[in-house]
């Protein structure tokens, strides 16, 4: 079954963006090889700001033939025929995203959404690269209140940069 990766750049102190939303402090990284990382992922999910965000230079950066899910309430599915608008983090979405993949499912930025599914065990892993900066404020990896979740170091690696790459399985509690 195709994993959905909570996949995401975050400052040293744990923010995502700055206080305006800015990402301007992830430093370019020329040994990241960004063609073989979209290449694991044919299914991305994100919420409406992040969309906005991802789409504001003109062209998606997702590959082609790939399904991007948007979570919104907000957003029409009429005004957007290029996405799947999804209203509410529910098993049954998340089945049909699951349905949809062929490889695993990129859950891109968005420190809300990572919460929902958090919440609701959806998410299979999840992978920061540390950007070395100290941002003092912004929006959070996730935001709070969000439940104690054990994980397991997988994969880690210190790109040219500074930048450290580090993968966790969400580990289910024994019960």
């Amino acid at each position: 079954m195709p994993r959905i990766r909570y996949h995401v750049a975050a400052s040293l102190d744990g923010y995502i963006a700055g206080p305006k939303g800015e990402y301007d402090w992830i430093v370019p990284e020329p040994a990241v090889d960004f063609g073989a990382l979209f290449a694991q992922f044919d299914v991305f999910v994100m919420g409406r700001v992040t969309y906005e965000v991802a789409t504001q230079a003109g062209t998606p950066p997702f590959p082609r033939g790939s399904s991007v899910f948007v979570f919104s309430r907000t957003m029409r599915q009429e005004r957007s025929p290029t996405v799947t608008v999804v209203p509410e983090v529910t098993e049954e979405a998340i089945r049909a995203i699951r349905a949809k993949a062929r490889k695993d499912i990129w859950l891109f930025g968005g420190g809300q959404l990572f919460r929902s599914f958090l919440e609701r065990g959806f998410v299979d892993t999840v992978e920061v690269a540390i950007v070395p900066v100290l941002l003092g404020a912004g929006l959070p990896l996730v935001v709070p209140p969000a439940p104690r979740t054990p994980l397991r170091l997988t994969s880690h690696r210190i790109y040219p940069s500074g930048i450290a790459w580090l993968e966790y399985n969400i580990e289910t509690p024994a019960a």
